[in-house]
């Protein structure tokens, strides 16, 4: 395989990284070569929709954590970013929550990225689709990302949803459509009680295809340039760690994510010079913006008690959990066809409609100790975590060394805004009020956790220090703008300043986190990518 040469070289199968792969390969007369530093997705945790319970806690994983976070009496956090076909769509909750309309409208007007407005996005959603329930303006149905209502809700969610009115809260049938505010069930990158992942969706109907391969364990250890141009990559894996050199004929892709493709960026020479200088590697391109302007989701939850087992933390002793797995097996039902979370929504931190949309998202764990690093009760729980959606903090991604093998320095820099923290505060305290309105009443009995004791702003902040994790929704580290903004790392078609043959296609060209999960926008934005790079638009 030495110097072979493709057409395209894609970098990471993650969410993007498999779309790319479909889109550009359905032509015929190029050649697409896919690389995947992580291996298959073939075990049944990948498959069956509460495998997500396992991924938090490695498995499918890097195995990477934040660098001590100075806002959060110096907490380092499981950073869980995948390692495996089909990326974060392969090991997430399978939330499919596009964000809010203004965010994308804000990629434009203050981001500068132009044509990505929402008007511009919208019909690259619509083409991923297969939706379960909605054909209309907002939602398509015939394309290869699955996209359902969940199979086995519990009588917990609909009060849930009573005890949100209560408050004011109005119930709302689709997070994507006219509106983003309310409660209700979130729909589910899922098709026939599966996981709908970029992997099972975008790739393996591509896979026959003779003009695109797939290499798996595939470490990229740099991009190759002469002069200003990249010319393709080195890499090791398979059988042998001797470093080979792949070419591409057209354009590298880099879709690692947003921390991997800023780290494998900065290990070939291209980024901010004088860090790259500090930790010994040689400059090729001095790009300030690469691993800058990280932005993520950071969690909150509250945990109630339950009355009775109106969850399905009974499903963790292995008698009932082999149960549920032949239910599962035998009729696509139960504990293990649900993703855990698949009830949440969108409302205001300052509890009416003041903010441009809904700034506070939920998730309703159906359990307790669902995610790592989260309490398990020893009785049945219900967690409800809480995420302030469009934090002003910044942080970043740096190199640890020179060594491309070396686990990079992940540094959020959580809450460094004041406006951060006392959003994610009112959005806990909201949190709390949900779960003790009388709906809920006959499900859960206590808080556990924060605890009536924790009532002051110092109290919850302690708690969060102690307890706070990320949402998985790392962007924004290449960001996409005007090629004279000192921030930006790629023009808005993609294409890497200052460079030829090398676009950035994946979360991290975002300007602006969006409100909401991160999964579908990337995919949108792998789409349209793919007819960018075709020359569609």
């Amino acid at each position: 395989m030495t110097n072979a040469t493709y057409d395209y070289i894609i970098v990471g199968g993650g969410s993007a990284g498999c779309v790319l792969a479909n889109r550009l390969s359905e032509d015929p007369s190029v050649t697409v070569l896919l690389l995947e530093a992580g291996g298959g997705d073939r075990h049944p945790f990948y498959r069956m929709p509460a495998g997500f319970a396992k991924m938090t806690k490695g498995i499918g994983s890097w195995g990477w954590h934040t660098v001590p976070q100075r806002h959060l009496g110096q907490r380092v956090l499981r950073f869980t970013q995948a390692k495996v076909i089909g990326g974060g769509s392969s090991i997430n909750a399978q939330v499919y929550a596009r964000g809010a309309a203004a965010d994308y409208d804000e990629w434009e007007t203050l981001g500068g990225a132009r044509g990505w407005s929402y008007r511009d996005v919208l019909p690259y959603f619509r083409r991923s689709e297969h939706n379960q329930r909605f054909a209309n303006e907002y939602h398509g149905y015939g394309g290869p990302l699955g996209v359902s209502n969940p199979v086995s809700p519990l009588p917990v969610c609909e009060a849930f949803f009573q005890a949100g009115q209560e408050l004011g809260i109005p119930f709302n049938a689709d997070f994507n459509g006219a509106s983003q505010a309310g409660l209700g069930y979130y729909q589910l990158t899922q098709r026939d009680a599966q996981r709908a992942s970029a992997s099972v969706g975008f790739l393996r109907p591509a896979l026959s295809r003779p003009n695109l391969s797939v290499r798996l364990r595939a470490t990229v250890l740099r991009l190759d340039l002469q002069g200003s141009r990249v010319t393709g990559v080195t890499m090791t894996g398979g059988d042998s760690q001797t470093p080979v050199a792949l070419r591409a004929a057209r354009e590298v892709i880099v879709s690692s994510g947003a921390i991997g493709t800023p780290k494998l960026l900065m290990q070939s020479g291209i980024g901010p010079a004088d860090h790259l200088a500090s930790v010994g590697v040689r400059v090729a391109h001095d790009l300030p913006g690469v691993g800058a302007n990280l932005q993520d989701h950071l969690d909150l939850f509250v945990i109630g008690q339950c009355t009775g087992d109106h969850t399905y933390d009974k499903y963790n002793r292995a008698h009932y959990a082999a149960l549920a797995g032949l239910e599962y097996l035998l009729f696509k039902r139960g504990p293990a066809a649900s993703s855990l979370f698949e009830t949440g929504g969108f409302w205001y931190a300052d509890g009416s409609a003041s903010a441009r949309s809904p700034d506070i998202q939920f998730h309703l764990g159906l359990g307790s100790g669902i995610e790592a690093g989260v309490a398990a009760l020893s009785g049945a729980g219900i967690t409800l975590n809480t995420a302030y959606m469009r934090p002003q903090s910044r942080g970043t991604v740096r190199l640890g060394s020179a060594d491309p093998l070396a686990a990079p320095l992940i540094d959020p820099n959580y809450w460094a805004e004041p406006q951060d923290r006392e959003k994610a505060l009112k959005g806990l305290r909201l949190a709390r009020e949900i779960m003790a309105q009388p709906a809920l009443a006959k499900y859960v009995s206590r808080e556990v956790l924060p605890g009536p004791q924790r009532q002051t702003d110092d109290d919850l902040f302690q708690y969060a220090c102690a307890s706070a994790k990320t949402d998985h929704h790392p962007v924004g580290t290449c960001r996409m703008g005007p090629p004279d903004d000192r921030e930006s790392v790629v023009t808005p078609d993609l294409r890497v300043i200052g460079l030829d043959g090398l676009r950035v296609v994946d979360a991290s060209v975002m300007p602006f986190i969006p409100s909401g999960n991160t999964n579908a926008p990337t995919i949108m934005i792998a789409e349209k990518a793919a007819d960018h790079i075709l020359g569609v638009t």
